[in-house]
């Protein structure tokens, strides 16, 4: 094999390498895993992480069940007025959102979070009204 085809290879190899390791993420971040109609969760905020790839919320439903609510990425939700500051643990709140299509996972994500009677649309487009 020559210098050429070595490093052809080796280029090819980490391109499909590279691409198999973003598989797991780009599933987890489009709303594929989510079922398509949306759902009200209530409850208060347990704890609050802006962290990268994306917010999310760990909310104590009226049923005592902890879900895990995802937002938007760190830009829409920036976008939507929500920050660190914009809520604590202990508030009541209410999500909108697409729940995970396995029910046995307590987790959605949201497209609508209201807190102390203010929206933080996540994902304006996807909310419906009928």
């Amino acid at each position: 094999m020559t210098a050429l085809h070595r490093r052809r290879f080796m280029m090819t190899t980490l391109g499909v390498a590279a691409t198999g390791a973003a598989l797991p993420a780009a599933a987890h971040h489009g709303w594929a895993w989510a079922e398509g109609d949306l759902m009200t969760l209530q409850g208060k905020i347990k704890s609050i992480s802006m962290a990268p790839p994306h917010p999310s919320l760990q909310v104590i439903a009226a049923d005592g069940k902890e879900w895990l609510v995802d937002l938007g990425n760190p830009n829409q939700t920036e976008r939507s007025g929500f920050t660190a500051t914009s809520a604590k643990p202990g508030d009541a709140i209410v999500a909108l959102g697409n729940r995970h299509l396995d029910k046995t996972k307590l987790h959605m994500k949201a497209v609508r979070i209201t807190i102390a009677g203010k929206n933080y649309d996540m994902y304006p487009e996807r909310i419906r009204t009928n």
